[in-house]
């Protein structure tokens, strides 16, 4: 069975989008896009090269896909670690709408959905790591269907924004793996699944 992970960028109130640039994803009129750039050091720089590697396939809502696609096939040079991991990967892409498979190694999932993705998860292969995707992940939630989160979580807040747990998340507990805090005090810290939520009396 394949391992399913979230790697995600938030905020103090929770916060997701648009962590890259300005222009990333402004709807809603969000105005902060670009918003984990200040906080980037070699430190933060070390994380992103261990998380990405090793062997693992991306998992993809359609928006994500778009942003990345756009980018990061033009990113060709091999001293580039990030660029050649994301580029090696497969590509699966949620979307049943169609799709212009512009980026080399590129799978559309799509009718239900859920089934599908449950089929990948079966499947053999590597881990699949899903990036961004924000209105995706919250299917993945409600259907219990992330085995770890690697969250990056930085020091301030951002008041509105599209939120890493918006809506419909399944009741789950996790188990803190591994954890760290940058020189400029982002929180690195990956959470494992570890069983239903358990509940006491003090």
């Amino acid at each position: 069975m394949r391992k399913l992970v979230v790697l995600s960028f938030i905020s103090l109130d929770g916060i997701m989008q648009a962590p890259g640039g300005p222009d990333e994803d402004t709807s809603d009129g969000f105005k902060f896009g670009g918003w984990t750039v200040p906080y980037f050091d070699d430190f933060s720089s070390n994380v992103m090269l261990q998380q990405l590697g090793h062997p693992f396939d991306l998992l993809l809502g359609r928006k994500t896909y778009d942003i990345f696609s756009n980018y990061w096939p033009l990113q060709t040079d091999p001293n580039n670690p990030i660029a050649t991991a994301l580029n090696k990967a497969t590509k699966y892409v949620v979307s049943n709408s169609p799709l212009k498979l512009q980026w080399e190694k590129t799978v559309q999932l799509k009718g239900d959905i859920v089934e599908e993705l449950k089929k990948l998860k079966q499947s053999t292969g590597p881990e699949l790591q899903v990036h961004g995707s924000g209105n995706f992940i919250q299917t993945l939630l409600k259907y219990d269907l992330v085995d770890e989160l690697w969250l990056k979580i930085f020091p301030l807040t951002l008041g509105s924004g599209k939120r890493l747990f918006e809506n419909g998340t399944m009741p789950a507990a996790f188990k803190l793996s591994e954890s760290s805090v940058s020189p400029k005090g982002v929180i690195v810290a990956n959470y494992v699944r570890s069983g239903k939520v358990e509940t006491g009396s003090f």
